[in-house]
């Protein structure tokens, strides 16, 4: 991906960060809602416009780990390890917060979620403004994730968020996130492109991962683990092949549907989108693939289950997401 040296709106993106407002800038996960981190009603600003939960915790955004460092108390040397590994890229960080970080930021914990996004427009944002921006997804709190800009333009007007375009995001799926609060338990809170062999690769010793998909009371240890999250505004289900093909050769109800395979003897008013059978390019079309299901009018959304047991570890983050998209909505209050 290439972005020019001086992007057009990176100084009027700068200014607006100062004066307390927001900008979504682009990741190479996916686009981020991007406010002052330690401003309180910046941070508000984010918490008010997405409509999020008061106890979702946001992620952090650093140059680089010397601008994260300023957000935590301490820095504990597996945190050194794992950036000096995998940053700027697709991994959170949970360590110990500063004084400095406000409790809306970390739903009120003791912890701070801290990454480094590897996007050139993004970083040159970051150097600009001098200090970490939060940058949860730039989109309405639960709702499909925006991987483009013009995604994040269908949901915000242009005097409620800046829109920096550094096109298409290249990993599709939200970052993994790695908790290193208790240092003898080092734990992942959500998959993502990093998988948990990778981490325990590095850190030298195992590394738990936690079911979180029940997780509907109280603080939430990280980002992203609300049972209903990553979900189109239509009604969607994962289904088998077999039950997907069922559902095409009738006529009603009208179905928009995610299809890894090829699908025959289809009623005319379904719209089928096709998806990889790999991993990364699945998880790179995803969030557009549902935004574009969602957007043709369609009774329900299917989502053909992808393959279980896959050698990809990927994999693994590409069903949580589709699980919390396909939640009961209920479920997420």
């Amino acid at each position: 991906m290439t972005v020019p040296p001086v992007h057009p709106e990176l100084a009027d993106a700068v200014d607006r960060l100062r004066s307390g407002g927001l900008v979504a800038f682009p990741t190479e996960t996916v686009y981020g809602l991007g406010a002052d981190a330690f401003s309180d009603a910046a941070v508000e600003a984010v918490f008010r416009l997405k409509g999020r939960p008061n106890r979702n915790p946001l992620i952090v955004h650093a140059a680089d780990i010397a601008m994260a460092r300023t957000a935590v108390s301490s820095w504990p040397d597996e945190a050194q390890a794992l950036a000096e590994r995998f940053w700027p890229g697709p991994l959170t960080l949970v360590v110990p917060k500063a004084d400095i970080v406000p409790p809306r930021v970390t739903a009120g914990a003791s912890t701070v979620a801290v990454r480094c996004p590897d996007h050139p427009l993004t970083a040159a944002l970051l150097h600009a403004f001098g200090r970490p921006l939060v940058g949860p997804s730039a989109n309405p709190s639960g709702r499909v994730s925006p991987t483009a800009a013009d995604h994040v333009r269908l949901y915000f007007a242009p005097r409620q968020v800046l829109v920096l375009d550094g096109g298409a995001c290249r990993a599709g799926i939200e970052s993994t996130v790695v908790s290193l609060a208790d240092p003898t338990f080092p734990v992942v809170l959500r998959p993502g492109v990093v998988s948990a062999a990778a981490i325990a690769a590095t850190l030298g010793r195992p590394v738990a991962a936690i079911d979180t998909h029940g997780a509907t009371h109280g603080p939430l240890a990280g980002p992203g683990m609300l049972p209903s999250h990553y979900a189109p505004g239509t009604v969607a289900r994962m289904v088998s092949s077999e039950e997907l093909a069922v559902a095409l050769r009738k006529a009603s109800p009208r179905v928009a549907a995610l299809a890894i395979g090829a699908c025959e003897d289809i009623a005319v008013g379904h719209v089928v989108i096709p998806m990889a059978s790999d991993a990364p390019t699945y998880a790179r079309n995803l969030y557009a693939a549902l935004m574009r299901a969602d957007a043709v009018g369609a009774d329900r959304i299917l989502i053909e289950r992808p393959p279980a047991g896959d050698a990809d570890p990927m994999w693994e983050a590409v069903l949580d997401r589709l699980s919390r998209a396909t939640a009961p909505k209920a479920s997420s209050a």
